[in-house]
Order: C-alpha cells, then sequence, then structure tokens
C-alpha cells in the first residue's frame, strides 16, 4: 500500500526505512522522499512511526 502517493513510496519503505534507524518522520523523508511534496502523508508516516515504537517498548 501506498503512504506517499506524490513519491510512490510504499508502506514497506517506510518500515524498512525504520528498521534502517529512522526515528522521525523527517528522517523518513529525507531517507525516501516521502512528505517532501504535499505532505498529506505524514500524518500516516507518524503513525507508522508510533505503531514501531509501541512495538518496541511492549516487547
Amino acid at each position: 500500500m501506498y503512504v506517499c502517493v506524490c513519491r510512490a513510496v510504499t508502506e514497506s519503505e517506510v518500515h524498512d526505512c525504520i528498521a534502517g534507524g529512522a526515528r522521525t518522520a523527517r528522517q523518513v523523508r529525507d531517507a525516501t522522499g516521502a512528505g517532501g511534496d504535499c505532505a498529506s502523508c505524514v500524518r500516516k508516516i507518524c503513525a507508522i512511526l508510533k505503531r514501531s515504537e509501541d512495538l518496541v517498548t511492549s516487547a
């Protein structure tokens, strides 16, 4: 599923970016370009970051 339609960034790419160390929407943007155009996907990126953070802290 696409997270960022403007840059054709998928949810898998965002997860890979997080696995590679990204912890903020800005870091995801810098690595993938997602959120760099219209920024409507930034909320989705933040939600993915929160879910991944919640998974790490609950493990």
